[in-house]
């Protein structure tokens, strides 16, 4: 509710300033691309209402876009030579999932988060080991030059499958904090979060890794939030050389990692491009299934 009220309260003044920041008018605008999910409904609703309003005042062509499509295609704008088919990690608060794209606006969903999701399970240690939020970029900071073998931690489903489960890990990591604070043992919170970062980092690295081999793709990319975390990126780089054979990894660029407006109007273009066109009956869809 208080999104939704934000939302209206702002929609117009933020649209007014992404004009003028970049320095163009509507006449110069080809097309309308909107979030229609997953996410909050009355946050959804707001957005489609004033893309249809202007798709409709301006007689534009509207495109209804995926928000997680969205993270996939942010890294099209930082790499404007990188083309299907690839493989992509998508891994945020949210959610956490392997797609194969074998050609624009397809996708075959390969795994997905069964309970917690990779930034959910670092936002969580985070909190307990006494950070700041969001974690994961506190526990990255304080993880860099620190053992991450210090602590034992287990290696959630690293198994045939490419599902994603982090609860197990989330709750290991609970019980050792807390053994420790009941023997009045201190936490060296730095290798601490450096062992968690590197439990989370095995799973989703051995699993890209073993898609793009099953998939004879050698591009990978990398979306969301957790896409920005240092050890990530350099882990699924040493990777992708170990692999040979022209194995590349990309990330999107400075500020395209979390959410954002540009990844979704990359989505709607590509979506623009290839013919399809929302109509003014387009909905929200809170539960959206990327397919």
């Amino acid at each position: 509710e208080v999104a939704s009220r934000r939302h209206v309260e702002l929609i117009i003044p933020v649209i007014d300033e992404a004009l003028r920041q970049a320095g163009v008018t509507l006449d110069d605008v080809d097309g309308i691309a909107v979030t229609r999910g997953p996410g909050l409904v009355g946050s959804l609703l707001v957005g489609i209402a004033a893309a249809k309003a202007l798709a409709f005042a301006r007689r534009l062509p509207l495109a209804g876009v995926n928000h997680i499509e969205g993270h996939i295609y942010a890294n099209f704008l930082s790499h404007p030579e990188l083309e299907p088919p690839l493989v992509c990690l998508t891994v945020a608060g949210g959610h956490t999932a392997l797609f194969y794209v074998p050609e624009y606006g397809r996708y075959e969903v390969l795994g997905s988060t069964r309970d917690d999701a990779a930034g959910e399970a670092l936002d969580k240690i985070a909190r307990v080991l006494g950070l700041g939020y969001p974690g994961g970029p506190e526990i990255d900071r304080l993880a860099k030059g620190q053992d991450p073998h210090r602590y034992d931690l287990p290696r959630a489903m690293l198994d045939e499958s490419y599902d994603f489960s982090f609860s197990g890990l989330k709750t290991a990591a609970l019980n050792l904090i807390n053994r420790a604070r009941q023997r009045g043992e201190e936490i060296d919170v730095p290798a601490f979060a450096a062992a968690f970062q590197e439990a989370v980092v095995d799973v989703l690295v051995a699993k890209t890794m073993r898609a793009a081999e099953e998939k004879g793709v050698r591009n990978v990319i990398m979306a969301g939030g957790v896409a920005s975390n240092s050890r990530l990126r350099e882990r699924m780089s040493e990777a992708a050389r170990a692999a040979g054979d022209g194995m590349r990894v990309y990330w999107p660029g400075p500020g395209l990692s979390t959410d954002n407006a540009a990844m979704i109007a990359a989505a709607g273009y590509y979506r623009l491009r290839a013919g399809e066109r929302a109509p003014l009956s387009l909905n929200a869809e809170p539960a959206l299934k990327l397919r």
